[in-house]
């Protein structure tokens, strides 16, 4: 009997000591998806991944000039797509402030993938980023790889002329979001 009570005694801590380092390790990866929020909702962001169908612009986040909207790939309207305007580079800063700045395939999501994010709260985007059915069939591997390489992605960190860049230097976000992915992508409890 004292044998099993020893036996017990030590598998409880065994297992107590294991529940502390996955506590640990998600509460890691839940603050490494505090950096993920804080890149993702910023105006370079979210001024894409919009909620309507008319993408924002400028740092203030103000509806886009002249009604584009995104059309069913997100490359906008028949008559007016985005490459009218948006080149595949940022123009000289000689070009003024408010230059359409550019970037590889610019675009929106598509209108059945549109991962609109502008004002979710923590728990809400994090599922949302997870969830395939609305992240165009993204797993984790293949979200790291959109958010380290897509031209367009980086380009939020050299937004050319007048516009602010992501508010986190690139590769410590994507060493946040692989921090955070490589932990299963824990998500933030709802706030009540």
């Amino acid at each position: 009997m004292k044998r099993h009570l020893v036996l017990g005694t030590v598998v409880l801590l065994g297992l107590g000591g294991y529940a502390s380092d996955l506590f640990a390790e998600d509460q890691q990866a839940l603050q490494a998806f505090g950096t993920v929020q804080k890149v993702f909702q910023s105006p370079r962001c979210q001024n894409c991944h919009i909620p309507g169908d008319s993408p924002l612009q400028f740092d203030a986040g103000i509806p886009h000039a002249m009604n584009v909207v995104r059309g069913m790939d997100g490359k906008g309207a028949a008559g007016l797509p985005c490459a009218t305007c948006h080149a595949e580079n940022n123009p000289p800063a000689s070009y003024g402030p408010h230059a359409p700045p550019g970037a590889p395939h610019w675009s929106l999501p598509p209108a059945a993938h549109k991962m609109a994010w502008i004002g979710l709260p923590s728990d809400k985007l994090c599922a949302m980023i997870k969830d395939r059915a609305s992240n165009g069939d993204r797993d984790f591997a293949a979200l790291l790889k959109h958010v380290s390489e897509d031209k367009l992605v980086l380009w939020g960190w050299n937004p050319g002329a007048g516009r602010a860049p992501v508010p986190v230097p690139h590769d410590i976000f994507v060493a946040e979001f692989k921090l955070w992915a490589d932990a299963g992508g824990p998500c933030p409890v709802a706030q009540m």
